[in-house]
């Protein structure tokens, strides 16, 4: 793989099951299990003239572990310059800059660098929490605006994951539960049909605290699964057999 410069309070880590490895910083941000689930959600697609998007991008962590899963060309979009910084030099480190183009802008200025209609998968690991003048919002800045609606809503992720989609595209999207009915009735208003839904569970016996959902643009409204649920750990902790493989490989 090729060496790249790490800055301060950086360090490298890999996703053993994708082989990939991903320039991280607990300062301003670091991949989280989320990106890691959202990315085994998505359907394979080896065919090489697609176009993947992925919104929101961070340190560009979902499109380097859909490397194997999807071929094609893909565009990583990232407003904060550090993180797009961080996704570049992620992509050298992989080998991969043939493939992917990391953009340092606003999403809502995408179709600057992509057309309408010319996607066929956009992914987006979006802020969770509204930007609610009570809310208790993180002073780092970087953590703030990943997780808070600081620069981007739920409506702007929908409009531009649909404007980027040709009919048929495919949309994938991780969020909280909680906020699942304005999630769907959003995506519905965007021509975005909800497809399969499954559900996150931290333990045993607690309630779910991710969901994750694929779309159709344009798809029929009928039809929408609900897959069998992923309990992420057992009562003493550890990872169960199904995350252990989306982190380590099969063969654990």
């Amino acid at each position: 793989m090729t060496t790249v410069q790490l800055k301060s309070n950086e360090r490298i880590d890999q996703l053993s099951a994708q082989g990939v490895r991903i320039i991280q910083s607990s300062e301003v941000f670091a991949f989280s299990l989320d990106a890691v689930l959202l990315a085994d959600f998505v359907r394979p697609n080896q065919r090489q003239q697609i176009k993947i998007v992925d919104l929101c991008a961070g340190n560009g962590a979902i499109g380097l572990f859909l490397h194997h899963k999807l071929g094609g060309h893909f565009y990583e979009i990232e407003l904060q310059e550090r993180l797009a910084d961080m996704a570049q030099r992620s992509v050298a480190l992989n080998d991969l800059t043939a493939r992917y183009e990391v953009i340092n802008d606003d999403v809502a200025n995408v179709y600057q660098y992509v057309a309408k209609d010319r996607a066929d998968v956009v992914v987006c690991n979006p802020p969770y929490f509204k930007n609610a003048p009570a809310s208790q919002k993180n002073p780092n800045r970087y953590l703030a605006i990943a997780r808070h609606e600081l620069t981007i809503d739920l409506a702007m992720v929908c409009d531009r994951m649909s404007g980027l989609l040709k009919m048929n595209g495919r949309g994938y999207l991780v969020h909280r539960p909680d906020r699942l009915p304005e999630i769907l009735a959003t995506m519905t208003a965007h021509r975005l049909a909800p497809k399969r839904i499954k559900f996150v569970y931290p333990k045993p016996g607690m309630e779910a605290n991710m969901v994750l959902i694929e779309a159709i643009k344009d798809g029929k409204p009928n039809g929408t699964r609900i897959m069998p649920p992923l309990i992420v750990a057992g009562e003493d902790g550890e990872y169960g057999p199904e995350v252990q493989a989306m982190l380590n490989g099969s063969n654990v």
